[in-house]
């Protein structure tokens, strides 16, 4: 998040747009802003309240002022991404390992990789799917970042989401998951049934 504040700072991101490039105002359905005002002892809640709303509205960006909340949101799209790129990784060294080793010593790599891919794609499944927060990305370009209202905030390192499409991903990684689970069905029974 530090890093994003001195990104921020760089050419391309002041309103007066600097390099020959316009501030963009984008309208209301567009882009949300959960601002840091503390007014009471619920504030927190009151945050987490607005961000469950704004993810629920489908906005294309959502500004997360309040570092705790930012901090928390990024880390669970980082673990969510992580989940899938294990589970599109793993399965595919799963299904590809047999073709580079030999035959007899191919499934002490490729059974544990299936069951690790399956592994990631199912917690994914389970904890990820569902949740609003995973059709975000966090936004690092500058250059988009430019565009957004930033300058009426008071924090220097907001965190920013983008609303991304993440249907062909899902399908990448359910599909990779259940070739290397089918792999790993019909290498165990090999080795131990037949």
């Amino acid at each position: 998040m530090a890093a994003w504040g001195r990104r921020r700072a760089g050419p391309g991101s002041s309103s007066s747009g600097s390099g020959g490039r316009e501030r963009i105002i984008l309208s209301s359905t567009e882009c949300y802003i959960v601002h840091e005002i503390y007014n009471g002892e619920n504030a927190q809640d009151q945050f987490e309240y607005e961000l469950e709303q704004a993810l629920e509205a489908q906005y294309k960006y959502i500004v997360i002022e309040p570092t705790r909340i930012g901090d928390e949101t990024a880390r669970w799209i980082t673990v969510g991404n992580c989940l899938h790129k294990t589970a599109v990784l793993a399965g595919t060294a799963c299904l590809f390992t047999p073709l580079a080793l030999p035959v007899d010593y191919s499934h002490y790599i490729s059974l544990p990789a299936g069951v690790l891919s399956m592994a990631c794609c199912t917690l994914y499944g389970i904890s990820w799917q569902f949740d609003p927060c995973c059709k975000y990305q966090v936004e690092y370009d500058a250059y988009k970042l430019s565009r957004l209202p930033l300058h009426t905030l008071t924090s220097s390192t907001p965190v920013v989401l983008v609303r991304k499409d993440d249907l062909h991903r899902k399908r990448l990684h359910n599909t990779i998951a259940l070739a290397a689970l089918v792999y790993c069905v019909k290498k165990i029974y090999e080795l131990y049934v037949v």
